[in-house]
């Protein structure tokens, strides 16, 4: 089974997906609490399925953009499964997760991630036989975002009230996606990780990196 492990942001979660289907998942509000709920987790995921270690057959992990501490954790605990165990290792950019939730469309997809201060994380996806990213992650502000649309286009991960206000003044040019769409879940990163596996794209634990837009 491929193990997906997404600690980004305060939302956290757990996959295993066993190459057909999702036998496991879990997404949750995690705070800050990362590094003293994350191995519980899995501990009683892999519980659940009646599994252990042993039954891994891979590691997936979301790289970022997020916050510090709960990249760390995330990329602390996928590495050391994957050189402990032999696994092959998949990190994902975490704005890549959210897109894939999202059904085909002919618009633009902008995906987005909360980087506190009033600021956001953006990357731009279009439709090309899947989400594919056409730029970013970068870091913006609500009311400098919103002066960059001119067409139709979809919103999907973390607007929050300050968001969906700034996104009231595109009027019909902005669709924000339905909540369970916004939610960024382990599944999806899993599905994202067992196709790059398959095709023998794997990263090397020793120098797969998170992706930091800015310094602590």
């Amino acid at each position: 089974m491929l193990l997906a492990i997404d600690t980004a942001t305060r939302t956290a979660s757990l996959a295993l997906h066993d190459g057909s289907r999702i036998r496991y998942e879990a997404t949750w509000e995690a705070g800050r609490r990362h590094t003293v709920q994350l191995a519980p987790r899995l501990s009683a995921a892999l519980e659940d399925l009646g599994a252990g270690t042993e039954d891994l057959t891979g590691v997936a992990v979301a790289t970022g953009p997020g916050s510090f501490t709960g990249l760390r954790v995330g990329m602390a605990m996928a590495k050391g499964l994957a050189m402990a165990c032999n696994l092959p290792l998949v990190g994902v950019p975490t704005l890549d997760i959210v897109a894939a939730a999202q059904g085909r469309d002919r618009r633009p997809l902008l995906a987005v991630l909360q980087a506190g201060r009033g600021r956001i994380c953006v990357a731009t996806y279009r439709w090309r036989n899947g989400w594919q990213r056409r730029d970013g992650p970068r870091l913006t502000t609500w009311d400098a975002l919103v002066g960059t649309v001119t067409r139709s286009t979809l919103f999907c991960g973390e607007v929050d009230e300050r968001g969906m206000e700034a996104l009231e003044r595109l009027g019909d040019l902005a669709t924000v996606l339905p909540p369970a769409h916004c939610l960024r879940r382990a599944g999806f990163l899993a599905e994202l990780a067992w196709d790059r596996i398959r095709r023998g794209e794997t990263d090397d634990p020793a120098t797969l990196a998170p992706i930091y837009l800015h310094g602590p």
